[in-house]
């Protein structure tokens, strides 16, 4: 490159900020090469804790920070679903109790006999809304469940599943709202987020918008442009109707989605979080392991329960994608087979990806800025999330 300027920029770009813990200098060459080897103008951030303790705290691109607030989508629902689980093992929510129990309205349409266990596994059929949501609906989760109390859904519940994208968030909720009389944000925001000082939020505050990084849209290659377009679903398609796309006047630019303060300040519970990698992160490792001194929010029991498997297979709202989900998270190891078989978390649509691994003690964040093709998890997180967690086996003493 003949413009030496240009040059260093460009090298900078590539450069991670922030810190490892001994033994985990080689997460920090992974990060590296991952900035190195995306299209100009990414940048992201990236997180670990062990036992309950900070190992990884890197961040690196342009215009971002450790400190950094952006769009974590799906991710949001790990917030929201701890919230449940807390709730379960506290003796509030029974699983297997019928939906209807806790909200009346909810048992018509062929939903009579949908259980909290069903909702929470994305087997209740009910991905979305015949003619879709307004805007105004899609931000608030209380308008959403309005509308899908009555709604029928899509397949008999319990026969399938297929992932509840924008709205599994409200469907809980509304359980937790009816049960405790607060929302699930309060919820998270009481017993989560502000007991354990976590940098995630479902409902980001005005005076943290000095932080916040909008979400830049997906920058696909040519080739990525035409594969995308060859597998595209229809707006009436399962997929059209569970990403909102099915809504004649405003389908939902899921890529924007959180761009708009409406959604964020509100903390829709489906996609509507913001986060850093470091929130991320940290609000696994409270879920598994003490942190600065305050108990693990889940026992070992109850963490092993939401890991386990009750969905998995083809998921019939994204097209036979093959999926595997626990109560509420993801079974992240099928997708990671080096973690362990009781590993949890949830991904998000631009890239990012958080869960615990509780075999080894480790809690993991990973946040970007620029939407990732082709949407999910971002290609990088396996190489990343490996690298963690080999370094983690190799300082644990034996």
């Amino acid at each position: 490159m003949s413009d030496n300027g240009n040059a260093h920029v460009a090298h900078n770009a590539h450069v991670a900020q922030g810190t490892v813990a001994e033994g985990f200098e080689p997460v920090r060459e992974a990060f590296e090469a991952t900035l190195a080897e995306e299209r100009a103008g990414h940048s992201a951030q990236l997180a670990a804790y062990v036992d309950g303790k900070q190992v990884v705290d890197l961040w690196g691109g342009p215009g971002i920070t450790g400190d950094s607030l952006t769009g974590v989508f799906s991710s949001s629902k790990g917030a929201a679903h701890l919230v449940v689980a807390l709730l379960v093992q506290d003796g509030t929510l029974d699983l297997d109790e019928e939906v209807r129990h806790y909200w009346p309205e909810f048992g018509s349409a062929g939903k009579e006999h949908v259980t909290l266990r069903d909702l929470l596994t994305h087997r209740a059929g009910l991905v979305g809304a015949d003619g879709g949501f307004t805007p105004k609906e899609l931000a608030d989760d209380r308008l959403i469940a309005e509308r899908l109390a009555g709604q029928r859904p899509y397949w008999r519940p319990g026969t399938a599943f297929g992932y509840h994208a924008l709205v599994i968030g409200a469907l809980t909720g509304e359980v937790v709202r009816r049960v405790t009389g607060q929302t699930l944000q309060e919820v998270y925001e009481e017993r989560i987020r502000a007991p354990y000082g976590l940098d995630f939020y479902l409902g980001l505050p005005e005076e943290q918008e000095h932080r916040w990084l909008s979400t830049q849209p997906m920058d696909p290659t040519p080739e990525q442009k035409r594969e995308k377009a060859l597998g595209a679903a229809g707006p009436e398609s399962l997929w059209g109707i569970a990403f909102n796309v099915n809504h004649p006047e405003h389908p939902t630019d899921l890529e924007s989605f959180p761009n708009s303060r409406e959604v964020r300040a509100g903390g829709q519970a489906s996609a509507g979080g913001v986060a850093s990698a470091r929130g991320l992160a940290r609000m696994y490792a409270a879920a598994i392991s003490e942190v600065d001194g305050k108990a693990p929010l889940l026992t070992a029991e109850t963490a092993a329960r939401v890991a386990e498997v009750h969905s998995f297979g083809p998921d019939l709202a994204l097209s036979g994608v093959i999926h595997a989900f626990g109560l509420g998270f993801a079974a992240t190891a099928v997708d990671y087979p080096f973690l362990g078989a009781r590993s949890f978390g949830h991904s998000g649509a631009a890239g990012s990806q958080a869960f615990a691994d509780p075999s080894v003690g480790l809690a993991f964040g990973y946040n970007r800025r620029r939407f990732a093709f082709p949407g999910g998890a971002a290609p990088e997180v396996g190489v990343l999330a490996k690298t963690v967690r080999d370094c983690v086996v190799r300082v644990t003493p034996a």
